[in-house]
């Protein structure tokens, strides 16, 4: 096997848009030669006439819209969202966006306890309690 039959391999499985990972592995079975992942993409660099596009993944253009609906659908809304990874001291945490604008970081302790931090702006009565409903909610979700 000679360094131009495995360049021609090479660009051959990148034009198809076979993954370099792929490549690797095609290189270890077919050649018994084996290869960083690093020496491979220096290699495939050097290669001329690779259509490199075909490596690249196509965009999904369907969330564009979902998320555009979904925000759409929150204006004028308490919007209540749960943090993934939870503060210490707390059961629960998260953000969240009223109706009026203002917007806040929430934490509920292992007491009980509800409290805002970081609030931007000063939410309204209406607000506090339609946060409240929202919390309930979400946490009746989330868990």
């Amino acid at each position: 096997m000679s360094d131009m039959e495995m360049k021609k391999f090479i660009a051959g499985q990148l034009n198809a848009g076979v993954s370099l990972n792929e490549i690797q592995k095609l290189i270890a079975e077919k050649f018994d030669k084996r290869m960083t992942f690093l020496d491979l993409r220096l290699l495939a660099a050097e290669l001329e006439g690779v259509e490199w596009q075909k490596q690249d993944p196509e965009p999904v253009k369907a969330e564009e819209p979902e998320k555009a609906m979904a925000a759409k659908d929150t204006a004028g809304k308490t919007v209540v969202e749960l943090s993934k990874l939870v503060r210490p001291g707390a059961v629960a945490s998260g953000s969240v966006k009223f109706a009026s604008g203002a917007s806040a970081e929430w934490i509920l302790d292992q007491t009980g306890r509800l409290g805002l931090n970081n609030a931007v702006g000063e939410p309204t009565e209406d607000d506090i309690k339609d946060f409240q409903k929202e919390l309930q909610k979400a946490l009746s979700k989330g868990r």
